[in-house]
């Protein structure tokens, strides 16, 4: 008698059980993954609520201005903070007693006037510091961004008298001459410059090009985003400014700063007024911020300071 050994066949079995390691090892690396996104997510949660509790602080003043400034007289003192009854009849007193549109224009001119004188005095004064090298240049660049950290008030008085000498008093022309060099500007676009490509530089050299035109031919077309982000933080600050044009326009009220300060008295204050017409003069920035948020913002990432 004869026996035959047959070996069992496996073949079926090995075939459908290999691929099962690696599909084993991808589903535990994917809910690896997810585990980590949702801790990462759970991380972010502090950041969040820090970032939230702060948007609310900062937004909160602008919202009670406009709450209060839609109030009624009787109930102006009130410490509710939601809004209502609506009245606009702070807003029709201030239409009636300032010629609101004309300051707001006019500060609209002043505004966007010394945003370009500080920014063509910027890109000529970064220009010079970047493109050469001469003695003192570290020092004297030192100087220049020490000015910007001079308190106002330290400078206030010279720059009265100055415009006091040069016939400029309640002119617009006298708010704007002792703020035309913006040593915040020439600061920033100079580490613009820095970074910027020689090689453009020197075949402007090449072409035969001076100095001069290559700053606007070459240097200027490339600091396009720069100078917008610029630009606008510079009208921001203008428009913002309250100290130094009520001090230069005491006897005229064709700024809108001096216009709000007229609803301030010794006789007693008019808090509608003064939260209506705060309200309007802030509608321009907010139009600004609407339309050019992406520079708005790109503006203050670049100063990283605000």
């Amino acid at each position: 008698m004869t026996f035959t050994l047959v070996a069992p066949q496996h073949s079926g079995l090995v075939a459908s059980t290999a691929p099962e390691a690696p599909i084993a090892a991808d589903a535990r690396s994917a809910q690896t993954l997810a585990r980590a996104r949702r801790s990462r997510r759970l991380g972010l949660i502090p950041a969040f609520l820090i970032l939230t509790v702060l948007a609310v602080i900062s937004i909160f003043p602008i919202y009670w201005m406009f709450v209060t400034a839609f109030r009624p007289a009787d109930q102006m003192l009130s410490t509710n903070p939601v809004p209502g009854p609506f009245s606009i009849e702070n807003f029709a007193y201030v239409w009636e007693t300032i010629p609101i549109l004309g300051m707001l224009g006019n500060t609209f001119a002043m505004a966007l006037g010394l945003a370009i004188g500080q920014l063509l005095i910027a890109i000529l004064a970064a220009y010079g510091f970047a493109r050469w090298s001469f003695r003192g240049q570290k020092i004297l660049f030192l100087l220049f961004v020490g000015s910007w950290l001079v308190p106002f008030q330290v400078t206030m008085i010279p720059n009265y008298l100055l415009v006091a000498k040069l016939g400029l008093l309640n002119t617009v022309l006298g708010v704007m001459v002792p703020q035309l060099a913006a040593a915040f500007a020439v600061m920033l676009l100079k580490q613009h410059l820095d970074s910027f490509p020689r090689e453009l530089l020197e075949a402007a050299d090449m072409d035969g090009r001076g100095s001069w035109r290559t700053l606007w031919e070459v240097v200027v077309p490339n600091l396009r985003p720069a100078l917008a982000a610029l630009g606008i933080m510079l009208f921001i600050s203008a428009w913002n400014e309250y100290l130094w044009p009520s001090l230069i326009m005491q006897q005229s009220g064709a700024l809108i700063q001096v216009g709000i300060r007229g609803f301030l008295g010794a006789e007693g204050n008019n808090w509608g007024a003064v939260m209506a017409a705060s309200a309007l003069a802030c509608l321009p920035i907010f139009l600004i911020y609407i339309f050019l948020q992406r520079y708005v913002v790109d503006a203050f990432v670049r100063s990283g300071i605000k």
